[in-house]
């Protein structure tokens, strides 16, 4: 981990883990807080640039809503294949309308249907009534595009701390931490 720009190490690591076979190597821990109170779950990483770490979801559901009250948020990788974890931090911004368009059309076709099927995290009185209303939103679009609700979007990440950790013999795990300083990254190797 000599090299000084996390975001490459990171493309590297990513790149690592999809070559060893890692099955979801984009799957990733997301933790927003809402008041005080943490939540964590999994989503997909759909993208990572200088610019930071990009994921989509429902602008109605519990980690939009966290993160429109408290724009900042961790997420943290976990490649078992490849022995090797990446957490990131920091504050939190909307991508761009053009951003979330392009990745909304980019989407298999059923995905877009059931990204405006489903109401994220809401209750629902069976699987068949979120079927029937799948069925009925794939009947209106039948042969016409499918346009990206104002409803579903996505986050960036823009990272101020990104922490590698290599897993090593006896615990003894290498660990470095980038903090994005005035000047650049600042690496310092972390203690197992």
């Amino acid at each position: 981990m000599a090299q000084s720009d996390p975001i490459t190490i990171f493309n590297r690591w990513y790149a690592n883990a999809e070559r060893a076979g890692e099955h979801l190597p984009d799957a990733v821990a997301l933790a927003t807080s809402d008041r005080g109170r943490p939540s964590v779950r999994f989503v997909l990483l759909k993208g990572v640039d200088g610019r930071g770490f990009v994921f989509y979801t429902n602008l109605g559901s519990p980690k939009a809503l966290h993160l429109r009250r408290n724009p900042r948020a961790e997420m943290a990788f976990y490649w078992d294949k490849t022995g090797r974890q990446a957490r990131i931090g920091g504050r939190v911004v909307p991508v761009s309308r053009e951003e979330a368009d392009a990745y909304w059309d980019s989407r298999p076709r059923i995905s877009r249907l059931g990204g405006i099927a489903s109401r994220q995290s809401a209750p629902m009185p069976s699987r068949a009534a979120l079927l029937a209303r799948l069925a009925r939103v794939a009947l209106r679009y039948a042969g016409r595009r499918i346009p990206r609700p104002s409803w579903w979007s996505g986050f960036r990440i823009v990272p101020d701390r990104i922490e590698f950790w290599s897993r090593r013999a006896y615990r003894l795990h290498d660990r470095a931490l980038f903090q994005r300083t005035s000047r650049g990254w600042k690496r310092t190797i972390l203690q197992p």
